[in-house]
């Protein structure tokens, strides 16, 4: 429906973020839908997917759960599943590149470390789990967080108009993932 209609020809930088225009479009969608589905007799041709199902398999790992999701307005739920997604492509992008240089173990044990302080890792522990001196594991480390800074600033890029705007998104984007913790 999105791509027959003419809501991309609406999209305007003067207008807003492109981010708004799809929460709005949303917004409005199930609104509708909901008038529609009063609308139909009992029994008609709706089916319902819970909400709880659909967040279950949906493909973002950052989620609000249980009672938390009933508790958070629609908007917010979008926020963080829009920061995550984001998130999720430059972590997606930055595991590909090191599986094509053969450091996907390296990856897969250093990659939850990548935003967090530096007080909270144990150089030694992750140095003996993957059988290399600390200096690898810290050099390493350092390469991926500024590998993972620059794809992510990549995939901000690719959701704004003008590059002026990716520090302001990734800042907004950060808030709604730090909402979500």
């Amino acid at each position: 429906m999105l791509l027959k209609g003419n809501l991309l020809s609406l999209a305007s930088p003067s207008r807003g973020r492109f981010r708004s225009l799809l929460r709005s479009s949303l917004g409005h969608f199930l609104t509708d839908q909901q008038k529609l589905a009063g609308r139909q007799k009992r029994g008609g041709r709706i089916e319902f997917v819970p909400w709880d199902d659909w967040i279950a398999e949906a493909p973002s790992q950052l989620l609000i759960y249980g009672k938390e999701l009933r508790q958070c307005p629609p908007e917010r739920v979008f926020d963080v599943r829009w920061a995550a997604t984001i998130v999720e492509q430059a972590l997606r992008r930055l595991a590909e590149e090191c599986e094509n240089r053969g450091r996907l173990r390296m990856f897969t044990a250093l990659s939850k470390y990548l935003s967090v302080e530096r007080v909270e890792i144990s150089y030694s522990n992750l140095a003996a789990f993957l059988g290399v001196p600390e200096s690898i594991i810290k050099r390493v480390l350092h390469q991926l967080r500024v590998r993972y800074q620059t794809i992510l600033r990549e995939e901000v890029a690719r959701t704004v108009d003008d590059p002026a705007e990716i520090d302001d998104e990734i800042r907004y984007l950060c808030s709604a993932l730090a909402s979500a913790q």
